[in-house]
């Protein structure tokens, strides 16, 4: 098996954890994050812009180097170029950055607070998993790229 074997295809870990806090915010009290919305709206904007940028500059960047972008794949190579220079994980930020959107959009903390379980989620069922392999499959030029770059930020 070459591939990290990661508990879900990590876009459909985020997107059940996003339905998961909508049904929480919609049937459950919610707790405004601050009382002006637009300071809230403008906070989700730029996150919803960052966000997709990340993601996006990762998969092209993966693409370049020509390796697989889906973690049931085999990695093919050490990526070190565009936003990988700054996190091992920036789909996976991306995705935590596009919950926390989500949370300033819909102006509740309860909201914004499940990017805590997306990203726990993330990180002992992905990131871990995939490190675990990297480093049996790359071994030190990994190790010297996790000593390097910061895990997510």
């Amino acid at each position: 098996m070459d591939n990290p074997g990661v508990i879900a295809f990590p876009p459909l870990i985020w997107l059940i954890n996003t339905a998961i806090s909508l049904l929480v915010h919609f049937f459950v009290i919610g707790l405004p994050i601050m009382d002006s919305y637009r300071v809230c709206l403008g906070c989700g904007i730029v996150l919803v812009i960052l966000a997709p940028a990340l993601a996006i500059s990762a998969v092209v960047t993966f693409k370049k180097a020509g390796t697989n972008v889906n973690p049931s794949e085999p990695t093919l190579t050490i990526v070190r170029g565009g936003p990988y220079r700054f996190t091992r994980n920036p789909m996976y930020l991306a995705l935590c950055l596009l919950q926390a959107a989500l949370g300033f959009f819909l102006n509740d903390w309860i909201t914004l607070l499940f990017v805590v379980p997306l990203a726990l989620i993330m990180h002992y069922g992905v990131v871990l998993r995939e490190e675990r392999y990297l480093t049996a499959k790359f071994g030190e030029p990994y190790l010297e790229l996790k000593r390097e770059v910061r895990r997510w930020l």
